[in-house]
């Protein structure tokens, strides 16, 4: 009987997609503890999609402290003043939350409208931080608009991850794992595709 060939390390009990996946899912709790101070959302996301990016591409497997070194050198690298940006814009959707909900005319539009502009703010945030040069805003609308399956993969996955922690809200701890991951994979997808 022929034995079917494995992509595992001796000693590894799984195979390397599980192994990513486990990556992934350390990279959403690791994440999840650097944004807690809100201003460090932006840098615990580039680090998370940075180091899922060297997993993906056969790097080494995520660890604490690689992520620890990797969200260092983003916060010193000037994040905190796009995470600054964060609760200002949390601030206006939620005011214009609050006046599409007080009934006034043109509302089902407006709602529509707020939760389109939220979505593709997402969606290029998570193109920005993902980037392996620097977060730019400037930089994500120009890769955001010159790939756009790209962009909507990633709109999907924002669209998935925002369904799920409505869903199940257990798994909000793990959902920027995911998210990281995804913009990291569109990422070098789209680099794949210029080569």
């Amino acid at each position: 009987m022929a034995r079917v060939p494995s992509d595992r390390a001796p000693g590894e009990p799984f195979g390397p997609g599980f192994a990513l996946f486990a990556d992934m899912l350390l990279a959403g709790l690791l994440t999840t503890v650097a944004a807690l101070p809100v201003v460090t959302v932006p840098a615990a996301f580039a680090a998370a999609s940075a180091a899922l990016r060297e997993s993906a591409t056969g790097g080494a497997h995520v660890t604490a402290a690689g992520y620890a070194r990797r969200l260092r050198a983003r916060l010193s690298s000037g994040t905190l003043a796009a995470g600054l940006a964060l609760p200002l814009l949390a601030g206006v959707l939620l005011v214009d939350l609050a006046l599409v909900r007080a009934g006034l005319p043109g509302a089902g539009v407006m709602a529509t409208a707020l939760a389109l502009l939220a979505l593709g703010a997402l969606t290029v945030g998570l193109r920005a931080v993902a980037s392996p040069y620097g977060p730019s805003v400037r930089t994500a609308l120009h890769r955001s608009a010159g790939d756009p399956r790209g962009t909507l993969l990633l709109a999907c996955a924002v669209l998935l991850a925002v369904l799920l922690a409505w869903a199940i809200p257990l798994l909000v701890p793990l959902l920027p794992g995911p998210l990281a991951f995804a913009a990291a994979v569109v990422d070098l997808r789209s680099a794949g595709e210029r080569a």
